[in-house]
């Protein structure tokens, strides 16, 4: 018999189920083994004890392995967030981040995430009975956001579905982590552009959902604004909610931070998250990193204004995040004042759009919005 050489984790239950017919073995065989890797969490094939063990040690032989990320570093901020570095065994590595208490980003969104965010603001907690995990898509990132540490490395390459899953688990493992008594909310918003990414980003998304024990409804993705994308997103059956990185209030301004604002620009963006369809009580967020005497005027806050009447009926179910920009070597911004940023929340409340103020977490270990660059010390 031919080898099988496969990788598991990663893999749906259908293309389990096709593995264990190759091996001759009955379909239940994949049930047990998508369970194992997924709903379990299991680190390798010595651990899949619903498998006899002449089972187990045949499957090596054809090749087939799991393998699963490993954390090569680890850093804890003085606020508990933990920066991870993931390995893989190509030699490539990932930022993953933990965040206790989460940071606010999905206040207000519609969610039970959000609004345990709400219910939770001001008061922060020493427990880790609600955290956020932020995950990476690919190993560096190719938009080239003139604010963000990530763009520095350039794109190395795409993440798998199962390097993606692969991250989640492990951090999940290393926190004992039990989702049915834990509140885990998943944002895909580390280093990469998903969208770019974008078969195995939704196929990670469909084996958190159906496998590890994910609702949809604590999942957000962040765009930096790939249109046709955004598109093809609202026609999942599964999916995130969906977060669209706007960091300016004009295409000069934009394009100037974001250069693929010159393909989609503001107006495209806008028609997109016009007829995205959005689930019961579901808002679609609008995420903007202030930077200081460059986008965060008034004027600049009632652009967004604008932008945001510019949704129609649309506007009803938007809101807005604002980030003070968090500071890395080799990035000539800084971050604004308090009172700035307080100032630029005002003119949309004002106007009614619900706007919040997202958290700082880990700004000491580089593990902040914007930060990720695999920065080792």
């Amino acid at each position: 018999m031919e080898s099988l050489a496969t990788e598991i984790l990663g893999l749906n239950i259908q293309e389990l189920t096709d593995l264990v017919a190759n091996l001759g073995e009955p379909a239940y065989r994949a049930r047990q083994l998508f369970q194992g890797v997924y709903k379990d969490r299991i680190r390798s094939l010595e651990e899949l004890s619903t498998f006899p063990k002449f089972l187990r040690e045949r499957m090596k032989q054809e090749g087939i392995s799991l393998s699963t990320p490993v954390i090569d570093k680890k850093f804890v901020s003085t606020d508990g967030t933990i920066r991870y570095l993931i390995a893989f065994p190509d030699g490539q590595s990932v930022e993953t981040v933990w965040m206790p208490e989460g940071d606010g980003g999905e206040t207000g969104d519609g969610s039970d995430a959000g609004d345990e965010e709400e219910s939770h603001s001001g008061l922060p907690k020493k427990t880790y009975d609600r955290a956020t995990i932020c995950v990476s898509s690919q190993v560096g990132c190719a938009v080239n956001c003139q604010f963000c540490m990530t763009a520095l490395l350039g794109l190395k390459r795409n993440l798998s579905a199962g390097e993606i899953v692969g991250q989640i688990t492990t951090v999940l493992n290393d926190h004992s982590v039990d989702l049915d008594k834990k509140r885990i909310n998943i944002v895909f918003m580390g280093q990469g552009e998903p969208f770019n990414n974008y078969d195995n980003f939704i196929k990670a998304v469909r084996l958190l959902v159906e496998g590890v024990g994910f609702p949809q409804s604590r999942m957000t993705v962040s765009t930096s604004g790939i249109v046709p994308r955004i598109y093809d997103l609202g026609k999942e059956d599964v999916r995130p909610k969906l977060a669209i990185s706007l960091n300016a209030s004009n295409d000069v301004e934009r394009t100037k931070l974001i250069p693929i604002n010159k393909k989609w620009d503001i107006a495209s963006l806008v028609d997109a998250a016009k007829v995205f369809p959005l689930r019961n009580r579901e808002r679609m967020t609008f995420e903007y990193v202030l930077l200081d005497q460059e986008n965060d005027s008034p004027q600049n806050a009632r652009e967004v204004v604008q932008i945001i009447r510019g949704l129609g009926d649309k506007q009803a179910s938007a809101k807005v995040n604002l980030i003070a920009w968090n500071s890395g070597p080799e990035i000539p911004f800084n971050t604004p004042s308090d009172s700035r940023v307080h100032a630029f929340q005002k003119v949309l409340t004002d106007a009614g759009i619900p706007t919040f103020i997202r958290r700082p977490r880990g700004r000491d270990i580089y593990a902040a919005c914007g930060q990720l660059k695999r920065t080792t010390a």
